[in-house]
């Protein structure tokens, strides 16, 4: 199986480094060992996704990287800089976001306020970062045109498809170098699962690196550069998305064949 190259160039000769490591990553929950010392890292510009059943440890991992869960041990690097002690706001600030499992809006808020709290992390005190926060929400906008036709809407009330929209543009209000997906497509009728994955490819192609924790396989698998396959907190395989989707042990247990 291929390693990958903390440095490596694509056909046009654009560089790309890692903007994320892992290292030794270990989580107890009470005397349950959650993650088992799980090693990687996410080059710039790549979607990654974390492939394994319920329980091994997908979203755990989101989580400890984000320090919303105490990790046992290890270490986690944003381009290079040991982020592992710093408080969730500070890794918001500092570029990496989540979005979480259960989209977890602010359901009693607008639409408009709910983006403007993706923002939170971003000083608005001059009149420029102010129309900066504008033009993002308007960009938000554009990527889920359904959005802006809501902006005043309560959240609680939107579908569950409108939901996931805002908890992602709320996300992209922070201007995230690299975003964390938590179980995008949960609970979505396929026709939105469709758009989602959609929406994430565009979120990629403008510059966004994606960690994408999926329970539909064979959708992330056809989305995704890489994977890493996660059984009861380790990772037992990992390579290119297509060379995954074609392994037998992979399409019998997670892709139905």
């Amino acid at each position: 199986m291929s390693e990958v190259s903390p440095e490596n160039s694509a056909g046009n000769g654009t560089k790309f480094h890692t903007i994320l490591k892992v290292e030794n990553l270990t989580v107890h929950y009470g005397a349950i060992k959650a993650l088992r010392g799980i090693s990687f890292e996410v080059l710039t510009g790549e979607i990654i996704t974390l492939i394994g059943s319920n329980g091994a440890g997908k979203s755990t991992t989101l989580h400890a990287i984000s320090n919303i869960i105490k990790k046992t041990s290890g270490k986690v690097y944003l381009d290079g800089k040991d982020i592992s002690a710093l408080p969730p706001d500070r890794i918001v600030a500092s570029g990496l976001v989540q979005v979480p499992e259960g989209r977890r809006i602010f359901a009693n808020l607008s639409v408009r306020d709910n983006l403007e709290m993706g923002a939170y992390s971003r000083p608005a005190l001059s009149r420029a970062q102010r129309r900066a926060i504008q033009e993002d929400m308007e960009k938000v906008c554009r990527i889920f045109p359904r959005l802006k036709e809501r902006l005043r809407q309560v959240a609680g009330t939107l579908s569950g498809g409108e939901q996931q929209m805002l908890a992602m543009s709320r996300s992209l209000m922070a201007r995230p170098r690299i975003l964390l997906l938590d179980e995008p497509s949960m609970g979505l009728a396929p026709i939105l699962v469709d758009e989602i994955f959609e929406v994430i490819r565009e979120i990629n192609g403008t510059g966004t690196t994606v960690l994408l924790v999926e329970q539909n396989a064979y959708k992330a698998l056809s989305l995704a550069s890489r994977a890493y396959i996660l059984e009861t907190g380790e990772i037992v395989k990992q390579g290119g998305a297509r060379e995954l989707s074609r392994d037998e042990a992979v399409k019998t247990a997670y892709l139905g064949g």
